[in-house]
């Protein structure tokens, strides 16, 4: 049995509905990837350099970055010359056995869960720009999190974008948690230190803070991030304890460039990738891994409060491949 057999042998004896939801959400990407590696494999007898430049197209099609793809292409031919394998169909299954070990090289700095205090209230800072899905996901977050049987407090301090405090609120009402709110243009920080204040008088577990996704300028936006970082750590020892970007899947690269820049201005301990059942580049992520080496803790895989989902590996690679069937 080759590694993806082994694969998909080990994820049905996980959580199905789950394993479900990572095929439903990662179709446009298979067809992207899995569908054009099982039609090269059927163009080819056997391997030879033009097949390889073919698969590079298809690895750099994927998003999955210029770099990496050499990288793992480099690591294919090695097992093929190692292994005298010419068949193609082994050889995507020694291409997605690379990408795995690609991925899962990173160890612990991989770890998916969130970054909490023991001691007391735990604040978690949410970054991203507009238009990517913040605010769907922060409510997104605080439900896993109340289900978890948190006390979770919203905190609406994306004060310079028009209804992004209202859009929160109804979010809260929805999900019956507490919400602390500013007033339009008022200083994000302010409203992050009456937002830990009261968390702390209602003895809440997790404050989850929106933040700005545009100012009138780059300069400003990354400024205001660092002062809000600050305050946070000012009123929490330790604050903000996990400082989550969100990023749209569909943007790709220009993704991987946001999260550079954000990380910069504030540290960025994890990543949620949103909007992954509407990309066909699902190879982002293993650029995100390559580029920045920050977790991707949780993907969004549609538009219900349920749709935003641990991420795991090995559901990942199934359902980026599951049409790559052994025969």
């Amino acid at each position: 049995m080759g590694f993806f057999g082994k694969l998909k042998e080990k994820i049905f004896g996980k959580n199905n509905k789950q394993s479900d939801k990572y095929v439903a959400a990662l179709g446009k990407s298979r067809s992207n990837f899995a569908d054009k590696l099982n039609a090269l494999a059927a163009r080819y007898r056997k391997v030879d350099e033009d097949y390889f430049d073919e698969l590079e197209e298809i690895l750099v099609e994927a998003d999955i970055g210029v770099k990496i793809v050499m990288e793992i292409i480099e690591e294919t031919k090695k097992e093929v010359r190692l292994s005298n394998i010419s068949d193609p169909k082994e050889i995507n299954e020694t291409l997605v056995d690379k990408m795995f070990v690609y991925y899962a090289k990173g160890g612990d700095d991989m770890d998916t869960e969130i970054k909490l205090n023991k001691d007391g209230l735990s604040v978690i800072l949410v970054v991203g720009v507009n238009g990517v899905g913040k605010t769907t996901s922060i409510a997104k977050l605080a439900n896993l999190l109340k289900k978890e049987g948190k006390k979770v407090m919203l905190v609406a301090g994306d004060t310079f974008r028009a209804g992004a405090v209202e859009q929160l609120e109804i979010w809260a009402n929805r999900l019956d948690v507490p919400i602390i709110k500013g007033k339009e243009k008022e200083d994000p920080s302010s409203v992050y230190y009456r937002g830990v204040e009261e968390a702390k008088k209602q003895n809440m577990d997790i404050v989850i803070c929106d933040s700005a996704g545009r100012l009138q300028t780059k300069v400003n936006l990354m400024n205001e991030l660092a002062k809000m970082h600050r305050v946070l750590g000012k009123e929490v020892e330790g604050a903000p304890h996990e400082v989550m970007l969100v990023i749209d899947a569909t943007t790709g690269q220009n993704g991987v460039l946001q999260a550079s820049s954000f990380a910069k201005a504030t540290g960025i301990d994890s990543i949620i990738l949103t909007k992954m059942d509407g990309t066909s580049k699902g190879g982002i992520i293993l650029s995100i891994r390559e580029e920045l080496g920050i977790p991707v803790k949780y993907i969004g895989v549609g538009e219900k409060i349920d749709d935003l989902i641990e991420f795991d590996l090995e559901n990942y690679i199934y359902g980026l491949c599951s049409t790559m069937e052994e025969e």
